[in-house]
């Protein structure tokens, strides 16, 4: 796990699941909560979690686009995967694992 905070793209990846998993939390957890349980604190506190998130997964994103020269496709996919339920894991899948290995 640690061999992840070496590279760029292991950032990314550690990235991609913390700022899909904060997604899915506030999507299907704090909303709930906010608008059926008339709790808006932990909509509050997630969100903040996951607004920063997603803005370090957008710079990571760009970073890796600029030092290893992504096409603007895979650019563009990864950075709209982050606001589609789910997208950042199937972008991990899709795009990051395989970059690590090779």
């Amino acid at each position: 796990m640690f061999k992840l905070f070496q590279t760029p793209i292991g950032r990314l990846r550690l990235l991609a699941f913390a700022e899909g998993t904060s997604f899915l939390l506030l999507l299907f957890v704090t909303m709930p909560l906010k608008y059926l349980g008339n709790m808006p604190m932990p909509n509050k506190v997630i969100g903040l979690a996951h607004g920063l998130l997603f803005v370090l997964y957008v710079l990571a994103v760009i970073q890796i686009k600029i030092e290893q020269g992504w096409p603007f496709k895979k650019t563009f996919l990864s950075l709209l995967a982050a606001v589609i339920p789910f997208g950042t894991f199937w972008a991990d899948k899709k795009y990051f694992r395989n970059q690590l290995e090779a």
